[in-house]
């Protein structure tokens, strides 16, 4: 069981791909969904009861575990866009600049994790040009 919650995408069956590749988004959906009140900006006041802190802390997660599992661009595809749109979509014509700070924090924050969760990938069979982030966490 640990074995196909861990391994690589690549080398699992295209539906379990997908499928787990799904989950992430809607994962990522249901969480801004739950966290972020309509309509309000993650990080402002409004976000009550430290909603903004929980997305923040769901999102780097997922993108740790897709950045370990996957290649570098699906957690940002995953994990970043699908808040991205609903923040998008949600926010007042007269937000622009808070949703492209925002989409530009969850975007930095989806990538640093998915390349810190890459650090944790097990050795072997990888590019050789994987690990240049990472050679001082495995030397």
């Amino acid at each position: 069981m640990t074995e196909k919650l861990l391994s690589p995408l690549r080398t699992r069956p295209w539906p379990e791909r997908w499928l787990t590749r799904t989950l992430g988004a809607v994962l990522a959906t249901a969480a801004y969904v739950i966290c972020v009140p309509s309509g309000s900006v993650p990080v402002s006041d409004e976000a009550s009861g430290g909603g903004g802190v929980a997305l923040a802390v769901i999102l780097l997660l997922l993108s740790g575990y897709f950045g370990r599992r996957d290649d570098l661009a699906w957690p940002l595809l995953l994990v970043a866009v699908p808040p991205a749109v609903q923040m998008y979509v949600s926010f007042e014509s007269e937000q622009p600049l808070e949703w492209a700070f925002a989409t530009l924090v969850i975007a930095a924050g989806a990538l640093v994790a998915a390349t810190v969760g890459r650090c944790f990938r097990p050795r072997g069979g990888e590019d050789s040009t994987d690990g240049l982030l990472c050679a001082a966490h495995r030397s």
